[in-house]
């Protein structure tokens, strides 16, 4: 079903990757279980993978370790974590109702990708969505200070489009996302979770 997105006009969509653009959190949870698995992590609920989306990995990372008394190697951990999602990548698919309005906008307004993934990790999901040549800015985990639900990722890639924070819509999955989007200013469309899109609802306007 396609998106219903709040009045405009908007002078520039920031997208979320995983979840948003990026059929890719089942994927993720797969490498994320693995990856810990292997540092001696004893678990990593389904549910909480889900309320930390937009979390950067290593932050994740830290926070496991401080939950579990467990003193993992960031670092090593991320990397591998990293590497397990590429090899699923060849299974990775685009939410439909987002690449509709990504195919529907492209170069009539700037796009920019707003994630808490690594660069490499966000490049290489568009790229195997042979997306990479729709968006003008990606900011990325490294690119800001303070993550999602702080609203500084956004206001950043709305200064490197050069569009006003409130000319911008944001496409997020997660409440971290929503609630940063709002912190800056800007109009929101909530992109459901893989076990929400299985259902007949309408995906609609964040509140």
């Amino acid at each position: 079903m396609p998106l219903t997105l709040p009045p405009g006009p908007f002078r520039a969509y920031l997208f979320d990757m995983d979840g948003t653009i990026a059929d890719s959190m089942p994927l993720h949870y797969i490498a994320w279980k693995q990856a810990l698995a292997e540092y001696g992590c004893p678990d990593f609920p389904e549910d909480l993978f889900y309320s930390w989306g937009g979390m950067p990995v290593r932050e994740i990372i830290s926070t496991l370790n401080q939950r579990h008394g467990l003193s993992m190697p960031v670092k090593e951990v991320a990397h591998r974590k990293e590497g397990l999602y590429y090899e699923l990548l060849p299974k990775l698919t685009a939410v439909p109702e987002v690449l509709e309005q990504i195919e529907e906008a492209h170069q009539r307004i700037p796009f920019a990708v707003v994630s808490g993934s690594t660069r490499d990790s966000v490049t290489a999901s568009l790229r195997a969505l042979h997306l990479e040549d729709k968006f003008d800015v990606l900011v990325c985990a490294g690119d800001y200070k303070n993550a999602k639900p702080d609203p500084e990722p956004f206001l950043l890639a709305a200064q490197r489009l050069n569009v006003p924070s409130a000319s911008c819509l944001v496409f997020e999955d997660t409440t971290m996302g929503i609630e940063a989007a709002t912190r800056a200013g800007m109009q929101s469309v909530r992109i459901l979770q893989p076990w929400e899109r299985a259902q007949p609802q309408t995906l609609a306007p964040a509140d």
